[in-house]
C-alpha cells in the first residue's frame, strides 16, 4: 500500500470500504498519514477479517480509484 495514494484519495477509498463492510463508523476508518498500520488493525478488530484480508480490499479499492482516475480525461490550461 502506498501511502501517497491512499492519502489523496482517502475520502473515495473509504466510501468503497464502507461499502464492503456496512458497519464501519467514520471514526475507526480515520486515516492518519503514518499510522495505516493502526487502521488496518481498527478495521481487523471490527471486522474479524485477517490482516491480510484487511489489506487486499484496501489495496483494490486504492488500485479502482487510481485506474478510475487515470481514465478521466486532462484539461488543458
Amino acid at each position: 500500500m502506498n501511502t501517497l495514494e491512499i492519502k489523496g484519495n482517502w475520502n473515495i477509498i473509504k466510501g468503497t470500504v464502507k461499502q464492503k463492510w456496512a458497519m464501519l463508523t467514520d471514526d475507526d476508518l480515520q486515516y492518519v498519514e503514518g499510522r495505516q498500520d493502526e487502521l488496518v488493525g481498527r478495521i481487523q478488530k471490527r471486522t474479524g477479517e485477517t490482516r491480510e484480508a484487511v489489506e487486499k480490499a484496501i489495496a483494490a479499492a486504492t488500485a479502482a480509484v487510481l485506474a478510475a482516475d487515470n481514465k478521466r480525461p486532462v484539461l488543458s490550461v
